[in-house]
């Protein structure tokens, strides 16, 4: 019976011999696994795509575009200041990065470019208007554009009135000489209405009454608006047509307006037509509007052209350049427009700071004119810096990533991996 509890006992130490060698050391590696897995070192590493530089996950798994696994981004923090940042050389070539230092001479051909349309000269265009009340029985001219002679004939129109008045005459010229009062009175009344002395004359040659009275054009030009149709009544006074002398227009530009302190009455304009860009008209600014488009944030500018053979035609897409004072040329500093990022009252760029490695920094700036495809930067930069121009947005999407500062967190702050908000999502 002893012997028998002593081979029990015998068997029970080589079990559990044999349990801790199969178990214990596997559960011993786990647990080395596990807290390998949580060294500070590896929460703080971030997962990439090597093929979507975009993606960043804090573990490893597949790419949620391509599905290809996941690799470990480049450490960008180490022995670098708290606002910057590294990109892989990658993600640089896939979102076609480029950097440009500034130099002095940003304004080196020194003129501002402006964009705009040709337009009528208002100050040329005359309205035809009705001097009686009546109907329109007819229109001689039925299209826009069409060109007119002063005294050609442009509509007819039915007015009782105008019927009740020569009839009037034909009544006073037959007491002219008894009454030469009241017969110069009922003609000056017709010539009040634009008749001329011809009209006057032949009603009161003929004695009879014309029911339907001629309009005549008061003007030579085209004609820009048709205002009325047949069978419309019109009051004295009411506008008929629109017609443009086209012999000078305007060219319209718009100006934002930090360009506006660039510009005064009478600077000289170079400008181009699209439709005729071989030929520079030369002309001078003649009016810049006081008031600013809320809309558009544009000041209009206008000058006169000469346009004597009807080129210029209204709607027409021109350019000018400017030629600006000397002390805007040499010590500017002025930036390409891609360069900046607008945040409301905040303008930022990105600086390359590392020439060496794909090191960058959010940095604020203060922008003055829009000059010639770029800014005048006032404060913010120096010559040499190296600033993104193309890729900006991409920049400032890394450094939010990252939690650096951008263009959205003047401050920087928690990296962005993407899983944010997911923790109540169960």
């Amino acid at each position: 019976m002893k012997q028998r509890i002593i081979y029990i006992g015998i068997a029970a130490i080589i079990g559990l011999g044999v349990g801790y060698l199969l178990f214990g050391r596997s559960t011993s590696n786990k647990m080395e696994v596990t807290t390998h897995d949580h060294t500070p070192g590896s929460e703080n590493q971030i997962w990439t795509c090597s093929m979507h530089p975009q993606i960043m996950q804090p573990e490893p798994g597949d790419c949620p575009i391509c599905g290809m696994d996941l690799i470990p981004a480049e450490s960008t923090d180490e022995g670098m200041d708290m606002g910057q940042f590294k990109m892989t050389k990658n993600a640089m070539a896939l979102a076609d990065i480029r950097t440009t230092k500034v130099e002095s001479g940003g304004l080196a051909d020194n003129t501002l470019n402006l964009s705009g349309t040709i337009g009528e000269n208002e100050k040329a265009v005359a309205t035809q208007a009705s001097y009686f009340d009546g109907r329109i029985e007819k229109l001689f001219v039925n299209f826009e554009g069409e060109e007119v002679r002063n005294g050609q004939r442009l509509a007819t129109l039915y007015s009782p009135e105008l019927v009740s008045a020569q009839q009037e005459l034909i009544t006073a010229a037959g007491l002219k000489e008894s009454q030469p009062e009241l017969y110069k009175a009922v003609r000056n009344k017709l010539k009040l209405w634009k008749l001329s002395e011809k009209q006057i004359a032949q009603i009161e040659a003929s004695g009879q009454v014309k029911e339907n009275f001629p309009v005549y054009a008061n003007v030579s030009g085209t004609v820009s608006k048709i205002m009325v149709e047949t069978g419309d009544y019109v009051k004295k006074g009411s506008p008929l047509f629109k017609i443009a002398d086209l012999g000078t227009v305007w060219a319209i530009f718009d100006a934002y307006e930090n360009q506006v302190s660039l510009l005064k009455e009478g600077q000289h304009i170079d400008i181009v037509a699209k439709s005729y860009p071989d030929k520079k008209f030369k002309a001078k600014i003649s009016f810049i509007d006081p008031v600013l488009n809320s809309s558009t944030r544009t000041i209009e500018v206008r000058t006169v052209l000469n346009n004597p053979n009807g080129q210029l035609k209204p709607g027409m897409f021109v350019a000018g350049s400017l030629a600006l004072a000397s002390d805007k040329r040499d010590d500017t500093l002025v930036i390409p427009e891609s360069a900046v990022l607008w945040t409301g009252k905040r303008s930022v760029v990105y600086i390359k700071t590392d020439p060496n490695n794909p090191v960058f920094e959010m940095r604020e700036i203060t922008v003055g004119d829009a000059v010639n495809g770029g800014y005048i930067v006032l404060a913010g930069l120096q010559y040499g810096d190296e600033i993104v121009t193309n890729g900006a947005f991409t920049v400032d999407a890394a450094a939010q990533l990252k939690g650096k500062k951008s263009m959205m967190n003047s401050e920087g702050g928690k990296s962005m991996t993407g899983h944010e908000g997911h923790e109540g999502m169960k």
